[in-house]
């Protein structure tokens, strides 16, 4: 029998290269095939994806730790089992995504993901949570989120959200997903036109397509020589027009729009 040691976690009778057992509803679980990935997506055996795992129930967070720890493509750097660690973590930790709950018992979720868009913008966050609720969701979006899973679902593959995630994607359970598709198909489709003051200017959508293609403040004002301030209040700007509050929602919501 083999057992995996990993900070303060120990899994016994599992390995990296097994399956993944994942529970879902009615007591049943579901065995995640093995998949072929491409060397070009981020996260090689060799250059795993870093994942900072935050939830207070210890149950919970030791199935999810064994998932992630069964896939050579993600390294569980460390775990927190309430708010106030996960806080310390993400202040001291390197990582690439936070796997977060919402409940924490001695604190917020919500929290937590502002702090880590604060402190590490460019790093991913994937909620997992017992609550499928459409309000809840779409707060942890706004707030920079770009993966929502619910616990217990049969859907829940917690390694390929972090993967989806980290490759540019979104991840969120397909209950919640089409619930989601249905409240907007409720909006009014005849919303009034933006005013020109909301519409992106050409140096706007300049600077929102070389933030799309991965440069820096820094490097698009050495391109399009204009200072690194001016770079930034362009952003803002486009933050502001978009109504979002991250680099990765603007790329998102210019793209849907078809304004890059």
């Amino acid at each position: 029998m083999n057992t995996l040691t990993h900070d303060d976690l120990v899994v016994t009778g599992t390995s990296r290269n097994a399956p993944a057992q994942i529970p879902v509803s009615g007591g049943q679980s579901w065995q995640g095939p093995a998949s072929v990935w491409p060397d070009f997506l981020v996260g090689q055996p060799d250059q795993p994806v870093r994942v900072l795992l935050v939830d207070d129930d210890p149950h919970i967070r030791h199935v999810i730790a064994q998932e992630l720890l069964a896939d050579k493509r993600i390294h569980l750097v460390a775990q927190a089992g309430g708010f106030k660690e996960g806080r310390r973590r993400v202040a001291q930790q390197d990582f690439d995504v936070l796997l977060v709950d919402l409940n924490l018992g001695d604190g917020s979720g919500f929290e937590l993901i502002e702090q880590v868009k604060s402190l590490r913008p460019m790093a991913e966050v994937v909620v997992i949570s017992a609550i499928e609720d459409e309000r809840h969701a779409l707060h942890a979006f706004e707030l920079g989120a770009t993966g929502y899973l619910i616990k217990n679902s049969w859907f829940g593959s917690f390694s390929q959200a972090v993967l989806q995630v980290v490759n540019g994607g979104a991840s969120i359970t397909p209950n919640l997903a089409r619930r989601l598709l249905h409240r907007l198909e409720g909006r009014p489709s005849d919303e009034p036109a933006r005013t020109s003051k909301e519409r992106l200017s050409d140096r706007e959508r300049e600077v929102l397509r070389m933030v799309a293609a991965g440069y820096t403040s820094g490097e698009i004002g050495v391109r399009l020589d204009i200072s690194m301030q001016t770079v930034n209040a362009h952003v803002r700007n486009i933050y502001r027009k978009l109504r979002v509050r991250t680099r990765a929602q603007a790329v998102s919501c210019a793209t849907e729009r078809g304004l890059i």
